[in-house]
Protein backbone atom coordinates (compact mmCIF):
# COMPACT_ATOMS: atom_id res chain seq x y z
CA UNK A 1 0.00 0.00 0.00
CA UNK A 2 1.38 3.52 -0.75
CA UNK A 3 2.34 5.61 1.78
CA UNK A 4 0.20 8.50 2.57
CA UNK A 5 1.75 11.89 0.56
CA UNK A 6 1.64 13.96 3.67
CA UNK A 7 3.53 11.60 6.07
CA UNK A 8 6.24 11.33 2.50
CA UNK A 9 7.12 14.56 2.65
CA UNK A 10 6.53 15.86 5.96
CA UNK A 11 9.62 13.07 5.98
CA UNK A 12 11.47 15.00 3.36
CA UNK A 13 10.89 18.20 4.73
CA UNK A 14 8.77 18.98 2.02
CA UNK A 15 5.18 20.55 1.38
CA UNK A 16 2.45 20.86 -1.72
CA UNK A 17 2.78 23.66 -3.80
CA UNK A 18 -0.12 25.17 -4.80
CA UNK A 19 1.18 27.23 -7.66
CA UNK A 20 2.20 23.96 -9.51
CA UNK A 21 -1.83 22.85 -8.98
CA UNK A 22 -0.11 19.72 -6.58
CA UNK A 23 -2.40 17.68 -5.45
CA UNK A 24 -0.77 13.89 -4.79
CA UNK A 25 -2.73 10.68 -5.59
CA UNK A 26 -2.40 8.16 -3.20
CA UNK A 27 -5.18 5.77 -4.08
CA UNK A 28 -3.56 2.15 -4.65
CA UNK A 29 -6.71 0.62 -6.61
CA UNK A 30 -7.41 4.22 -8.65
CA UNK A 31 -3.36 4.38 -9.79
CA UNK A 32 -3.79 0.62 -10.95
CA UNK A 33 -6.84 1.92 -12.65
CA UNK A 34 -4.58 4.52 -14.75
CA UNK A 35 -1.68 2.26 -15.41
CA UNK A 36 -4.40 -0.71 -16.21
CA UNK A 37 -6.13 1.94 -18.93
CA UNK A 38 -3.07 2.66 -20.32
CA UNK A 39 -3.00 -0.71 -21.65
CA UNK A 40 0.88 -0.71 -21.44
CA UNK A 41 2.74 -4.02 -23.20
CA UNK A 42 5.92 -5.18 -21.49
CA UNK A 43 8.01 -3.55 -24.48
CA UNK A 44 6.68 -0.27 -24.59
CA UNK A 45 7.66 3.38 -23.34
CA UNK A 46 6.03 5.63 -21.08
CA UNK A 47 6.23 9.31 -21.48
CA UNK A 48 5.01 10.43 -17.50
CA UNK A 49 4.18 14.04 -16.75
CA UNK A 50 4.80 14.73 -12.92
CA UNK A 51 5.33 12.13 -11.63
CA UNK A 52 5.38 13.81 -7.80
CA UNK A 53 6.73 11.25 -5.61
CA UNK A 54 6.60 7.72 -7.99
CA UNK A 55 3.31 6.16 -6.32
CA UNK A 56 2.26 5.82 -10.20
CA UNK A 57 5.56 5.68 -11.72
CA UNK A 58 6.10 2.44 -9.96
CA UNK A 59 2.82 1.03 -11.34
CA UNK A 60 3.94 2.04 -14.67
CA UNK A 61 7.79 0.43 -14.31
CA UNK A 62 6.20 -3.00 -13.42
CA UNK A 63 4.68 -2.70 -17.00
CA UNK A 64 6.22 -1.44 -19.32
CA UNK A 65 9.88 -1.80 -21.07
CA UNK A 66 10.67 2.31 -19.55
CA UNK A 67 9.38 5.16 -18.14
CA UNK A 68 10.48 8.83 -18.73
CA UNK A 69 9.07 10.50 -15.86
CA UNK A 70 9.66 13.93 -16.32
CA UNK A 71 9.09 16.79 -12.99
CA UNK A 72 9.09 20.44 -12.97
CA UNK A 73 9.55 20.61 -9.04
CA UNK A 74 13.05 20.52 -8.13
CA UNK A 75 12.64 19.89 -4.69
CA UNK A 76 10.64 16.79 -5.15
CA UNK A 77 13.87 15.45 -7.20
CA UNK A 78 15.61 14.18 -4.22
CA UNK A 79 12.67 12.42 -2.84
CA UNK A 80 10.95 11.04 -6.43
CA UNK A 81 14.94 9.36 -6.79
CA UNK A 82 15.23 7.93 -3.53
CA UNK A 83 11.64 6.42 -3.66
CA UNK A 84 12.04 5.16 -7.37
CA UNK A 85 15.73 3.32 -6.25
CA UNK A 86 16.30 0.01 -7.64
CA UNK A 87 14.04 0.65 -10.77
CA UNK A 88 16.33 0.62 -13.40
CA UNK A 89 13.88 1.24 -16.51
CA UNK A 90 12.88 4.54 -14.89
CA UNK A 91 14.64 8.13 -15.81
CA UNK A 92 13.94 10.71 -14.41
CA UNK A 93 14.19 14.25 -16.02
CA UNK A 94 13.98 17.52 -14.43
CA UNK A 95 11.75 20.14 -16.37
CA UNK A 96 8.75 21.56 -18.01
CA UNK A 97 7.09 19.36 -20.46
CA UNK A 98 5.58 22.37 -21.91
CA UNK A 99 9.62 23.27 -22.43
CA UNK A 100 10.80 19.53 -24.08
CA UNK A 101 10.34 18.01 -27.56
CA UNK A 102 9.23 14.50 -26.55
CA UNK A 103 11.60 13.66 -29.32
CA UNK A 104 14.44 14.74 -27.29
CA UNK A 105 13.23 12.31 -24.21
CA UNK A 106 11.80 9.37 -26.47
CA UNK A 107 12.82 8.09 -29.89
CA UNK A 108 10.36 5.67 -31.10
CA UNK A 109 6.69 4.92 -30.18
CA UNK A 110 5.37 6.39 -26.46
CA UNK A 111 2.83 6.45 -24.20
CA UNK A 112 1.29 9.39 -21.95
CA UNK A 113 0.54 9.09 -18.52
CA UNK A 114 -0.18 12.14 -16.05
CA UNK A 115 -1.57 13.44 -13.69
CA UNK A 116 -2.24 17.12 -14.95
CA UNK A 117 -2.67 20.61 -13.09
CA UNK A 118 -6.14 21.78 -14.27
CA UNK A 119 -4.11 24.93 -15.41
CA UNK A 120 -2.54 23.79 -18.27
CA UNK A 121 -3.88 20.29 -19.07
CA UNK A 122 -4.90 22.22 -22.59
CA UNK A 123 -1.41 23.34 -22.88
CA UNK A 124 -0.31 19.75 -22.25
CA UNK A 125 -2.54 18.79 -25.31
CA UNK A 126 -1.48 21.18 -27.54
CA UNK A 127 2.10 20.25 -27.26
CA UNK A 128 1.31 16.72 -27.21
CA UNK A 129 -0.58 16.26 -30.03
CA UNK A 130 0.41 19.36 -31.92
CA UNK A 131 4.11 18.17 -32.25
CA UNK A 132 5.81 16.35 -34.99
CA UNK A 133 6.24 13.31 -32.26
CA UNK A 134 3.32 12.32 -31.23
CA UNK A 135 1.94 9.50 -28.47
CA UNK A 136 0.27 6.66 -29.93
CA UNK A 137 -2.07 6.89 -27.05
CA UNK A 138 -2.25 9.30 -23.71
CA UNK A 139 -3.81 8.00 -20.55
CA UNK A 140 -4.65 11.16 -18.58
CA UNK A 141 -6.27 12.46 -14.91
CA UNK A 142 -7.73 16.02 -15.31
CA UNK A 143 -10.53 18.15 -13.58
CA UNK A 144 -14.21 16.39 -14.05
CA UNK A 145 -15.13 19.21 -15.57
CA UNK A 146 -12.45 19.68 -18.50
CA UNK A 147 -12.99 15.59 -19.07
CA UNK A 148 -16.90 16.12 -19.41
CA UNK A 149 -15.76 18.90 -22.28
CA UNK A 150 -13.12 16.50 -24.00
CA UNK A 151 -16.01 13.76 -24.53
CA UNK A 152 -19.19 16.39 -24.96
CA UNK A 153 -21.37 15.54 -28.03
CA UNK A 154 -23.00 18.03 -29.97
CA UNK A 155 -24.76 20.87 -29.19
CA UNK A 156 -22.20 20.71 -26.46
CA UNK A 157 -18.98 20.71 -28.26
CA UNK A 158 -16.13 23.04 -27.57
CA UNK A 159 -12.46 24.42 -29.27
CA UNK A 160 -11.16 21.73 -27.15
CA UNK A 161 -12.74 18.47 -28.03
CA UNK A 162 -12.85 19.24 -31.42
CA UNK A 163 -9.14 20.19 -31.09
CA UNK A 164 -8.11 16.82 -28.91
CA UNK A 165 -10.79 14.49 -31.24
CA UNK A 166 -9.27 15.72 -34.56
CA UNK A 167 -5.75 14.18 -33.37
CA UNK A 168 -8.00 11.29 -31.83
CA UNK A 169 -10.79 9.24 -30.32
CA UNK A 170 -11.37 10.25 -26.54
CA UNK A 171 -12.98 7.44 -23.98
CA UNK A 172 -14.02 8.14 -20.54
CA UNK A 173 -12.73 5.66 -17.87
CA UNK A 174 -13.74 6.77 -14.74
CA UNK A 175 -14.61 9.55 -12.01
CA UNK A 176 -12.27 9.88 -9.27
CA UNK A 177 -13.48 11.65 -6.34
CA UNK A 178 -11.38 14.27 -4.37
CA UNK A 179 -10.67 12.43 -1.61
CA UNK A 180 -7.76 10.27 -3.56
CA UNK A 181 -5.79 13.28 -3.26
CA UNK A 182 -4.08 14.96 -0.92
CA UNK A 183 -4.23 17.67 -0.09
CA UNK A 184 -7.91 17.66 -1.72
CA UNK A 185 -8.58 19.37 -4.37
CA UNK A 186 -12.74 21.56 -4.25
CA UNK A 187 -13.37 19.24 -7.09
CA UNK A 188 -13.66 15.52 -9.05
CA UNK A 189 -11.19 14.34 -11.39
CA UNK A 190 -11.95 11.86 -13.84
CA UNK A 191 -9.54 9.50 -16.10
CA UNK A 192 -9.58 9.68 -19.79
CA UNK A 193 -7.76 7.58 -22.24
CA UNK A 194 -7.18 9.81 -26.03
CA UNK A 195 -6.23 7.25 -28.94
CA UNK A 196 -4.86 8.76 -31.50
CA UNK A 197 -5.74 7.81 -35.28
CA UNK A 198 -3.31 6.03 -37.14
CA UNK A 199 -3.36 8.08 -40.32
CA UNK A 200 -0.42 9.18 -42.10
CA UNK A 201 1.08 12.70 -41.13
CA UNK A 202 -2.07 15.35 -42.47
CA UNK A 203 -0.46 17.84 -44.49
CA UNK A 204 0.53 20.55 -42.22
CA UNK A 205 -1.16 23.55 -44.47
CA UNK A 206 -4.26 21.86 -44.49
CA UNK A 207 -3.74 21.27 -40.42
CA UNK A 208 -3.26 25.05 -40.07
CA UNK A 209 -6.21 25.76 -41.96
CA UNK A 210 -8.47 23.61 -40.23
CA UNK A 211 -7.63 24.65 -37.08
CA UNK A 212 -7.62 28.70 -37.98
CA UNK A 213 -11.23 27.50 -39.31
CA UNK A 214 -12.07 25.90 -35.73
CA UNK A 215 -10.70 28.81 -34.22
CA UNK A 216 -12.65 31.74 -36.03
CA UNK A 217 -15.70 28.91 -35.24
CA UNK A 218 -15.56 29.10 -31.82
CA UNK A 219 -14.47 32.95 -31.65
CA UNK A 220 -17.89 34.46 -30.46
CA UNK A 221 -19.85 31.65 -28.92
CA UNK A 222 -23.41 33.55 -29.17
CA UNK A 223 -22.84 34.21 -33.20
CA UNK A 224 -23.75 32.34 -36.17
CA UNK A 225 -21.44 30.19 -37.97
CA UNK A 226 -21.47 32.44 -41.17
CA UNK A 227 -20.76 35.39 -39.44
CA UNK A 228 -17.69 33.98 -37.63
CA UNK A 229 -16.43 32.80 -40.88
CA UNK A 230 -15.40 36.36 -42.01
CA UNK A 231 -12.58 36.62 -39.85
CA UNK A 232 -11.00 33.92 -42.38
CA UNK A 233 -10.97 37.24 -44.50
CA UNK A 234 -13.59 35.50 -47.02
CA UNK A 235 -16.49 36.76 -48.37
CA UNK A 236 -20.22 36.67 -47.66
CA UNK A 237 -20.64 34.40 -51.07
CA UNK A 238 -17.30 32.52 -50.60
CA UNK A 239 -18.60 31.25 -47.01
CA UNK A 240 -22.03 30.61 -48.06
CA UNK A 241 -20.87 28.55 -51.12
CA UNK A 242 -18.56 26.52 -48.53
CA UNK A 243 -20.73 26.55 -46.32
CA UNK A 244 -23.42 24.59 -48.63
CA UNK A 245 -21.08 22.24 -50.20
CA UNK A 246 -20.67 20.76 -46.82
CA UNK A 247 -23.89 20.60 -46.67
CA UNK A 248 -23.86 23.03 -42.77
CA UNK A 249 -26.69 25.85 -42.21
CA UNK A 250 -25.17 29.13 -41.93
CA UNK A 251 -27.08 29.52 -39.04
CA UNK A 252 -25.93 27.05 -36.57
CA UNK A 253 -23.24 27.44 -34.01
CA UNK A 254 -20.13 26.36 -33.54
CA UNK A 255 -20.32 24.14 -30.87
CA UNK A 256 -23.93 22.26 -32.83
CA UNK A 257 -20.88 20.84 -35.48
CA UNK A 258 -20.02 17.13 -35.40
CA UNK A 259 -16.12 16.61 -36.19
CA UNK A 260 -16.57 14.96 -39.56
CA UNK A 261 -18.78 18.42 -40.69
CA UNK A 262 -15.60 20.31 -39.81
CA UNK A 263 -13.60 18.51 -42.23
CA UNK A 264 -16.41 18.40 -44.91
CA UNK A 265 -15.98 22.42 -44.16
CA UNK A 266 -12.26 22.65 -44.42
CA UNK A 267 -12.23 20.61 -47.32
CA UNK A 268 -15.18 22.66 -49.32
CA UNK A 269 -12.89 25.92 -48.43
CA UNK A 270 -10.16 24.54 -49.59
CA UNK A 271 -11.32 23.68 -52.72
CA UNK A 272 -12.69 27.05 -53.23
CA UNK A 273 -9.61 28.59 -53.21
CA UNK A 274 -9.42 29.77 -49.32
CA UNK A 275 -8.73 33.67 -50.60
CA UNK A 276 -11.61 35.01 -52.50
CA UNK A 277 -12.18 38.20 -50.93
Amino acid sequence: MSEHPKHLLNSYGLTPKKSLGQNFLFDDNILARIAGAADLAPRETVLEIGPGLGALTRQLAARAARVVAVELDDRLLPALRHELAGLENVVVVHGDILAHDPADLISGPYVVVANVPYYITGAILRHLLGGAHKPSRLVLTVQNEVAERLTAEPPHMSLLAVSVRYYGAVTPVTVVKAGAFWPRPDVDSAIIRIDLYEHPQDNAAAEDAFFRLVRAGFSQKRKQLQKNLRQLGLSRAAIARALSEANIEGSRRAETLLLAEWHALAEALAQAGGSDH
